[in-house]
Order: structure tokens, then sequence, then C-alpha cells
């Protein structure tokens, strides 16, 4: 029997009570209080307990009303607190919302348990499943695919393992909770401690002058007087490291980004190296080998073998690639440096020197014709405008979680009201690094909910009053992120749980990888890419030269990433036993798991290191990191179909929102693409983007 507190004993004042009356629900920020967080969500969790009680008592056979439907209804204060908790928690961090987070995450991972784990409610599942199975009922397909979704859910979950077992597994998933949330933590002090403080200008020789203002500010923020402060992004490689003269300082900065988590008070070994042992020994406690097998099975590769067979049938073209273009930068380099030898903090500087020599073009010549409004608005929301009939308007009315927030109103293309989407793009110190789409409040006809996202990225903010300019890989990024927060918007579903970007995650990328090609559309590209001064638009002969330059690079970029996705791929293989014990053995673990895959080429290091892999120990990637390759078969095969179909027109976009963007969690997610693509996909395209077609066997 479930028990606890009721939402009736929060506080009148508690925003969190009763639903937001804001449009579309946006949560009210400027009520929403750091003290409201803590009874709200424990409140929510015991309103959800009393409600799943219920429902597994109910006396009357199962129905999909008083079991599938009362299930979607439940915990809506719950859902609504910790939409609200989690995204504030990644983009504007406290030590108090850390407190919160340190403490209830147990109790999360308990909560989901007392659900999953009730036998009860499982027979009422169960008894549906069978119903269906039997031919006894039939359900809209919506429907179906929720009660197998539920079903299988239940049963990963553990509910069929006996009393120990299932008492091991809530100890072991409280942990995991436990542990993901301290890496988190642990990787956020330390990117922030771990900038690189420059006090002699003349190193800075080669950053362009409001990147020196946004270091000067960073600096200033962080309490020097002097000086400037480059902050550092989440992956390895660092932006500054592409532009700046002096090697010994990005030397200094690359040391810095590929150090974290490995000593002082910010250490994440020892944390990720519990956190993989829990995840191995929960993996065999549910009949799985590890890991990546669990995660695999419910995910559209099914197996870790069939991961295994497309990263390892890349790797060996992609490093061929990587060490073809390391001959040619070496050979700047030795121009420079005579008798030096290449290493990572030289790639990304040799690489625009390269790039310059051959193309005449570098970031530095885009950047002034990259300014983040207008690729907004000439960019990323007028490419939905042609595809999808969307417009956008601000609502200066409206306030986001923090003052850097943009609250924009969507319009569908018939003028009606479709949802809200927030744009938070600039870096801080309280905000994670790298960039993601959270929801605040989900699409579903259910509970006649129009959807509410969220865009976060880390741009480095200017001084007040100056533009924010920037490189070619922001601008690729601003596109994929509003790729998944297209999902979310154009979402049309009935059940809420079915919404949206809540698809198995080596598909979840594939919507925001195809909506990178809107980028690099002539007639997009040539919109956005105007002088921030004098609004002259971009050479002509400079895109063409960026068009032409997309496969530059491509050695270096499938390899950083497939060493990630390999390393990834590595830890979440180990059985509990086979796990390290000692953290001095974390580096040794994945220097030997980058040679056994062949992609251990120094001058290209992992995109994320073991010590500061936030996606796979934090962010719910682990052993899924795979995912962005598995989905750009899926998005270099829909690219096809849009150029096969004439690409930018309303007529694709319409059919792809009906077919794919539309359907979020509804359908089986490969019978989406089929039914969008009228086959499986085809793995040629992929190969042709990345320089390996002809290279690659099989």
């Amino acid at each position: 029997m479930m028990s606890g507190m009721q939402p009736t004993d929060l506080p009148a004042d508690n925003p969190f009570g009763v639903p937001s009356t804001l449009p579309y629900g946006l949560p009210d920020f400027t009520q929403i209080r750091e003290e409201h967080y803590r009874p709200a969500l424990l409140a929510g969790m015991a309103q959800q307990r009393s409600e799943i009680d219920a429902i597994a008592a109910d006396p009357a056979a199962p129905t999909v009303e008083n079991t599938l439907e009362a299930l979607e209804r439940s915990g809506r204060l719950l859902h609504r607190t910790v939409e609200s908790f989690f995204n504030q928690s990644s983009a504007d961090s406290t030590p108090g919302l850390d407190a919160i987070e340190a403490e209830l995450a147990p109790q999360f991972a308990a909560h989901h348990d007392a659900i999953y784990l009730d036998p009860r409610l499982f027979s009422r599942v169960a008894a549906l499943q069978a119903d269906v199975d039997s031919g006894a009922l039939e359900l809209e397909p919506d429907t179906a695919w929720l009660l197998h979704r539920t079903h299988t859910r239940f049963v990963r979950s553990g509910v069929g393992l006996d009393e120990a077992s299932q008492d091991r597994l809530r100890t072991l998933n409280a942990e995991i909770m436990s542990l993901e949330a301290e890496f988190g933590r642990l990787l956020l002090a330390g990117a922030n401690a771990g900038g690189v403080l420059v006090t002699d200008e003349d190193e800075l020789a080669g950053l362009s002058e409001d990147a020196r203002d946004a270091a000067a500010k960073a600096a200033r923020d962080r309490g020097h007087e002097h000086g400037w402060f480059l902050e550092l992004a989440l992956p390895t490689q660092q932006g500054p490291l592409a532009v700046l003269r002096d090697r010994g300082l990005r030397e200094r900065v690359f040391r810095a980004s590929a150090g974290r988590g490995t000593s002082g008070p910010h250490d994440t070994r020892a944390t990720l190296l519990r956190l993989v042992r829990a995840r191995a020994e929960r993996a065999q406690l549910l009949g799985y080998a590890h890991h990546a097998e669990y995660v695999a099975a419910d995910a559209t590769a099914t197996t870790a073998q069939a991961v295994s067979d497309i990263l390892e049938r890349l790797a060996p073209a992609a490093v061929a690639n990587a060490r073809a273009e390391g001959a040619d930068l070496a050979e700047a380099l030795g121009r420079d440096h005579p008798g030096a030898r290449l290493e990572p903090w030289d790639w990304q500087f040799y690489a625009e020197q390269v790039k310059k020599e051959r193309r005449s073009l570098d970031d530095a010549l885009l950047r002034p014709y990259l300014e983040l409004e207008r690729v907004l608005a000439d960019g990323v929301f007028r490419a939905a405008t042609e595809l999808y009939g969307l417009t956008f308007a601000e609502r200066h009315d409206l306030v986001g979680y923090h003052p850097d927030v943009r609250v924009f109103e969507v319009f569908d293309a018939d003028g009606s009201q479709l949802g809200l989407f927030l744009a938070d793009y600039w870096t801080r110190e309280s905000k994670r690094g790298g960039a993601w789409m959270n929801s605040l409040v989900d699409q579903s006809a259910l509970f006649g909910e129009r959807p509410v996202v969220v865009n976060n990225l880390n741009i480095p903010k200017p001084p007040e009053g100056e533009p924010t300019l920037l490189t070619w890989d922001f601008v690729i990024t601003m596109f994929h992120e509003f790729g998944h927060a297209l999902h979310g918007l154009l979402s049309a579903v009935r059940w809420p749980s079915q919404s949206g970007t809540s698809v198995p995650r080596d598909f979840v990328e594939y919507p925001s990888q195809v909506n990178e090609m809107w980028a690099w559309e002539p007639s997009i590209l040539r919109a956005f890419a105007r002088h921030h001064e004098t609004g002259e638009p971009m050479p002509s002969e400079w895109v063409d030269t960026l068009l032409a330059a997309r496969q530059d690079g491509e050695g270096f970029a499938t390899t950083e990433y497939l060493a990630a996705a390999l390393l990834d791929q590595a830890w979440y293989r180990l059985s509990p036993d086979e796990v390290p014990t000692e953290v001095d053995e974390v580096e040794a673990f994945e220097a030997a798991a980058l040679q056994r895959a062949g992609v251990d080429y120094a001058p290209v290091p992992p995109r994320y290191r073991t010590t500061y892999f936030n996606h796979i120990f934090s962010s719910g990637y682990s052993a899924g990191y795979y995912s962005y390759i598995w989905s750009e078969v899926l998005d270099a095969d829909t690219v096809e179909w849009f150029r096969e179909n004439g690409g930018l027109d309303r007529a694709n976009g319409d059919t792809f929102r009906a077919r794919l963007l539309s359907r979020g969690g509804s359908v089986d997610p490969m019978a989406a693409f089929r039914d969008l693509r009228g086959r499986d996909p085809l793995i040629d395209p992929l190969l042709a983007r990345r320089g390996l077609l002809g290279a690659v066997s099989g």
C-alpha cells in the first residue's frame, strides 16, 4: 500500500500546487523560488503513489481507461515540478538546487521502483497485453504501442525478479541516480574552475576582438581584476584552439580541457567507476550480459553486436582519413616549428591554416557574417517557415527561468497557436556544458496541452551591447537543437508519454540531424550570412567555398566521434568484476580500449575523454553515444529523400511532419521511417557524406 503527503500539504503560495495559468502552461518563473521545489517534488511523489495505489487496487477488470489511461493521468504535480526542476538545475544551477537533487535522487529512484515493481499493477498491464495478443482486444495503433511499451518497461524494470533480487535492484537504482547527479555536479564545478586565465595579451594573438571582450568579461565575472578567462566547452577540443597563434597557450588550453576530472576536488574517477560497476551489476541482475546489451535491447539497434558492427565498420577508414589529414597539418606545422611533432593542440589551428591556404576561407573571416540574431531569424526560423509554415513572435511579456532566456510564441501555418520556444544561448557558470533541448510542457490531446520547449547552447556572451558572432560549428548546433525543438513543437499525439522526443535514444537524434541540412541550403545560408555591421551578404564565392568544403576535416570529425562512442561501449561491456577498482586505472583502461578499437591516433583524442564524458555518466546516453552515428544513417538517407523530392518546400516539410515529426513515440520509430522512405535505411548516403564511400567494406 502506498501512502504519503498529499498535494494539499503544499503551502498555498507554492506555484506548483496548481497548473500554471500562463499561456501554454509556461511555469511562472516570476513566482517560482528555489525553496518551492523540494516540497512540491515530495508532494508530487506522494500524490502519484496514492494514484498508483488506487489503480493497482481497483477491483474492476483492467481496461484501457482504468489502467493505461489512469497511468497516463497520474503524477501531474510531480511531472510539472520535475520538468521545471531538471531544466533549471542543468541550465541555471545553484548550490541549493544541487543539494535538493543530491537529497532526492534516491527517492526519485525509489518512486520509479514503487510503480514498476508493483506486481498488482503489472498484472493489470499484462492482462491487457494478453488480451491484445490473443485477439480478444483491439486497440487503436497508438494505444497498442503504448501498451506494448508500458509492458516492456515493467519487464525491463525487474518486475519478474524474486524479492531478494528486487531489493538489490532498488539499492542499485538509488545508487545509480545519486552517482549520476554527483558526476554532473563535479563536472560543472571542474569546468568552471578549469578554464585558463591569460594575463599577457600578446598570448591572445589571433583571437578576435569580440572573443577577447567576452574573455575579459568572463574574467571579471570570476573576480579577476585583470586578464582574460578562456572558458572550457564540454568537448575535448576548444574553440580558441583554432585561432590562437601562441602554441604554448594552445597547449595550456588543451591540457586544461583534457585533464578535467583527473585530480583535486573535482576528480570524477571514483564516481564514474562506482557508476559503471552499479550499472553492470544491474544489467546482470536483469538478465543481460552487460549494460550495453541492456541499453541496445530497448533501442532500434536491438543488440550490442549491431552497435559494434557499425562502429567497427567505420573506424578503420575514418582513422585512415584522419592520418592523411594529419600529414598535411604536420607539414604546415613544420614550416612554423621545424622538427615539431603534431599534437592535439595543433590540429584545429593548422586545419584552419590549411583551409585558408586551399580555400582562402576560415572561421575568422566567416564570424562577422554569422551574427546570432540573424542566424536565428533568417536561418533557423526561416527554414521552419518555408518547410512547415511556422511563424514566430517574441513574447516580451513572458519570463524565462534566467534573464538570458527569450520566449517566442510559435504559430502554425493556419495562424493557430502551436506552442512556445525558449532560447537560452549564452554560457554561464551555472549552466552545464554542451547543447541540449528540454521540454517544460509536453503536447498531448489527453490533457489538451500544447508544447513548451527549450534550447540551450553555450555561446560565449559578449559585453553588453556587442553582437554575438558565431563560429560555423555554433550555427550547425543551433539548427541541430532546433530540430529537437521541432520534434516537440510539431508533436500531435494523444498520450503524453508519447509526446515529441519520447522515442528510443538511438532515434531521437535523427530529426535534429536532418534539420542541420537547412544551414547548408543555399537560399537559407545566403539569407542569414550577412555582415553584422553593413548588412552586406557573405560574398558569393565564400558561400560556394563553404558549401564545397563540407567534407574538409571529416577524418578528424569522424575519428574523434567514433573514439568516444567506442570508449562508451568499452566501459559498458564490462561485468562488475571487470570494472577497475582504483582511480589510477581509469586512464590506462581508456588507452587500452582505444588501442583495441584501432582509434588510438594521438593527435585526434576522443571527443570526450572518460573523466568528463557527461553524456554517458550524467545525461542519459550511457552505452548510447553510438546514437549519433546510428541516427545519422537515417538522417543522411532522409536528406537524399528531400533532395529527390525538390528540397526545401512546404510539400516535403508537411510530409516529413505528418509521417515522422508529429508522431513522436506513438509508433514503432522504424515503421515511421519506412512510412517516409518506403524502405529500410541505406548506409551509402552516410558513407558519402563522411568521405568514406568506397573505403568501407561490407
